[in-house]
């Protein structure tokens, strides 16, 4: 696409434009996945189950961040951002709110996963339905707080999307990221590695290794761990020191989170990859059995 708009401040015209496609590829990948796992939620019978509610809430939010990386990418095509400040704003909060609730979404699969094979209680739909309220609710607090005053939402040094101002680096960027990361961040991810860990050593008693443990905890660093760590390195340091092409790198691999979410929770589930099946062939590989038993 060509575009009459200047190149952003320190980047070059195929650097924009690979940024652009890499945007573009990682939310027609991720809505592709998560919509199969969507579909096929409302689809297969078998699959609506309590647990299955869980994967069902991570795959809206991951559908919601691929929206926003589908704006980015159409952004980052024209060179510039054609929606203005308030524009801007929407972005940054419908970003947030779908990437912290992938993130909480995770940690409540993975709280799930524990009680279906430690302590083998069974999930009730009640119960789903209040834990799934719970991460969207807590999201849409964090997430509407920058608009209110405490952090800010602003461009990435692309410029042609938003996210939470990190260049700053005043007293209230630091004491929103702080608090936020803590109840966001840390507490999922101790969520899912003491689950995980917890599910292993069960397992490994048994001598029955069902799935792999350790890829949830890995998954979920790689992709927002740069993030992470180039937030809270712009508490200590001015971040705008760092190369715009390197600040974007993090950008990028959060956004591929949707389709990695989808392989690990979605097809790498025997009984919901059953259902996938399913719905794409009209053959049933194996009875789709509660998500308890297979999971």
């Amino acid at each position: 696409m060509v575009s009459s708009h200047p190149l952003p401040e320190g980047f070059t015209e195929i650097e924009v434009f690979a940024i652009g496609t890499t945007l573009l590829v990682e939310a027609l990948l991720g809505l592709l996945l998560n919509g199969l796992t969507l579909l096929s939620f409302y689809k297969i019978r078998e699959l609506r189950t309590p647990n299955n509610l869980l994967i069902l809430s991570l795959a809206v939010a991951d559908t919601a961040l691929c929206m926003n990386a589908f704006v980015a990418a159409f952004s980052s095509f024209l060179r510039y951002w054609p929606y203005g400040s308030e524009g801007c704003q929407v972005h940054g909060f419908q970003g947030f709110v779908a990437a912290l609730s992938s993130i909480g979404s995770c940690a409540a699969i993975a709280w799930d996963r524990y009680h279906q094979h430690c302590t083998r209680s069974k999930l009730q739909w009640s119960t789903a339905v209040s834990v799934v309220i719970l991460v969207w609710g807590f999201s849409i607090f964090w997430s509407a707080m920058p608009l209110i005053g405490w952090g800010e939402y602003d461009y990435e040094p692309l410029r042609t999307c938003c996210t939470l101002d990190y260049s700053k680096g005043d007293r209230s960027y630091i004491t929103f990221l702080f608090t936020m990361a803590f109840f966001e961040f840390l507490v999922p991810l101790f969520i899912i590695l003491t689950a995980y860990q917890s599910i292993y050593s069960k397992m490994k008693k048994t001598g029955q290794i069902r799935m792999n443990t350790s890829l949830p905890v890995k998954s979920l660093v790689f992709c927002w761990g740069p993030y992470c760590v180039l937030c809270f390195y712009a508490v200590i340091q001015d971040a705008t020191f760092i190369s715009p092409k390197l600040r974007m790198i993090p950008a990028l691999m959060a956004k591929i989170s949707p389709a990695i979410n989808a392989y690990t929770y979605g097809l790498g589930n025997e009984n919901y990859r059953g259902g996938i099946w399913q719905y794409l062939t009209g053959q049933k590989l194996e009875r789709a059995e509660p998500d308890n038993k297979t999971k």
